[in-house]
């Protein structure tokens, strides 16, 4: 982990980057079903997960998301903070042995029209399994400071 501060007139629409990948095991998802309450049998039941389409349990879609976004926290950027997230669909289920990496790019960058002095940063965000195919969706949205101080 890394500090670089980084101000809104330092974003390039179109930057691009990848995480390293992170398996998910078995124990992410009775951890995670632990912190949320979600024993839901898709999650949690091997039996009752083998009548399902994929014939095995399937990691919880917040779970996914969070360890996806948090394969992209490599950098502390003492200037600019998370905003939220939209548009988070989940796209393909991921099971237990499935590995998951993030690609992050920069698709929009413009000045805070409420907060002078502040921009906002989209990065959306890809998150792939092993086969290359996007299990989860989103735009991470960023508040930033601006070089340029307020009127």
């Amino acid at each position: 982990m890394s500090i670089r501060t980084r101000h809104l007139e330092d974003y390039v629409l179109g930057e691009a980057r990848e995480t390293f990948g992170r398996t998910i095991t078995e124990t992410d998802i009775v951890v995670h079903a632990g912190h949320t309450g979600d024993f839901f049998p898709h999650h949690v039941d091997a039996e009752f997960a083998k009548t399902l389409a994929g014939g095995q349990r399937i990691a919880h879609g917040t779970m996914v998301f969070a360890i996806g976004i948090g394969l992209t926290a490599s950098e502390i950027n003492p200037v600019a903070f998370s905003y939220g997230y939209d548009k988070l669909r989940f796209v393909k289920p991921v099971h237990i042995g499935d590995t998951i990496r993030s690609r992050v790019s920069i698709t929009d960058v413009r000045p805070d029209p409420k907060r002078p002095g502040f921009g906002r940063v989209t990065e959306h965000v890809d998150i792939v399994n092993q086969r290359d195919e996007t299990v989860l969706v989103c735009d991470h949205l960023h508040l930033v400071e601006s070089k340029a101080k307020p009127a």
